[in-house]
């Protein structure tokens, strides 16, 4: 048996974790995806067909699931999983979507391998107000979103975590490139493990306070602020964040303060990862904020596409906001 990546507990021990696929190991999941595409009825939102991806995930090449539970163990200093040489035939792509709210209902074979990957690492959520609740969300410009902080704007996204108001927020967000920008732009990222040896410890003091509330994104419909949070919280030399640069605002000067100094810290050691067709990254939402550069859309089906999937490690914590134990928090 070949060994898998080797990690110490808890320990930052490496920058970002990477794989990229062989050949083989990519005909491997193509083949599951495959099957997936074919299983009635053929929707990636039903509870059967994700009880079956769910089983074919276990059956992913063993090279990367030895990675995805490597990078479960310990995220890297990073927060990041980047898997390349996936089975996405840029060249048979439909035209890039541009409608508001766009999902992949159907079981496409992008679809099916962003399912794969996200089913392994963890259990794939949606929320019932964010494009009615579909598992499987198409980041793609949108004309009537073109300014707007979103996944459907086009003009430079600010820092944030994911979904950064909702108590249930995803422990990871994956990002499956079908087309990229023809700019180039990427998706910006930065890490609080690096960012926090930069902060003094006055501003980590007032960020561990509930000095903080943080409106929905524009995505969401029907949503209200959060109560009044911390920015970091868990264990002093590795702590969680949660901050929308653009929806979280302080309660006082003090607190302004230290936002704006962890915004210089983030912005200081930020990275730009560029994905390609075939190419997938997860972001651990609890470490990671992430960002987008401004591009110019031409909506004619050439522009850039991502399918995103969100990530629980724990669903017993939201079961009372999944109607029926499913997948959707309300």
């Amino acid at each position: 048996m070949t060994a898998g990546p080797a990690t110490a507990t808890d320990a930052p021990a490496r920058g970002s974790v990477r794989i990229r696929l062989t050949p083989d190991e990519a005909a491997g999941v193509a083949a599951l995806a495959d099957g997936l595409s074919r299983i009635e009825p053929r929707a990636v939102d039903d509870p059967g067909w994700v009880a079956a991806a769910r089983a074919a995930s276990c059956e992913l090449p063993l090279r990367l699931r030895q990675t995805v539970r490597a990078y479960r163990n310990d995220p890297g200093a990073d927060g990041l999983l980047l898997v390349g040489g996936l089975p996405i035939a840029a060249d048979a792509l439909p035209p890039t979507p541009h409608v508001p709210e766009s999902a992949e209902p159907d079981a496409t074979l992008p679809a099916a391998v962003a399912m794969l990957i996200g089913l392994q690492l963890g259990e794939i959520v949606a929320y019932r107000d964010e494009k009615r609740g579909s598992l499987v969300q198409n980041v793609v410009p949108v004309r009537a979103l073109e300014t707007s902080q979103s996944n459907g704007g086009s003009v430079s996204l600010e820092f944030h975590t994911e979904n950064a108001y909702h108590p249930h927020r995803p422990d990871y967000v994956g990002l499956l490139c079908l087309r990229p920008a023809r700019e180039g732009v990427g998706t910006t990222v930065a890490s609080v493990r690096r960012a926090l040896p930069l902060l003094s410890d006055k501003d980590v003091a007032v960020l561990r306070e509930p000095r903080f509330e943080t409106a929905a994104p524009p995505s969401f419909r029907n949503a209200d602020r959060s109560p009044s949070h911390p920015v970091l919280t868990g264990h002093p030399d590795d702590p969680d964040i949660r901050v929308d640069f653009h929806a979280t605002r302080a309660l006082d000067d003090e607190g302004a303060t230290a936002l704006h100094h962890l915004g210089a810290a983030l912005e200081s050691v930020h990275g730009d990862p560029e994905l390609r067709p075939g190419e997938m990254v997860f972001l651990d939402n609890r470490l990671v904020v992430h960002g987008r550069g401004a591009f110019t859309p031409r909506y004619d089906g050439t522009d850039r596409w991502l399918h995103r999937v969100f990530v629980h490690l724990d669903n017993r914590r939201n079961r009372e906001r999944r109607t029926g134990g499913g997948a959707v928090l309300t």
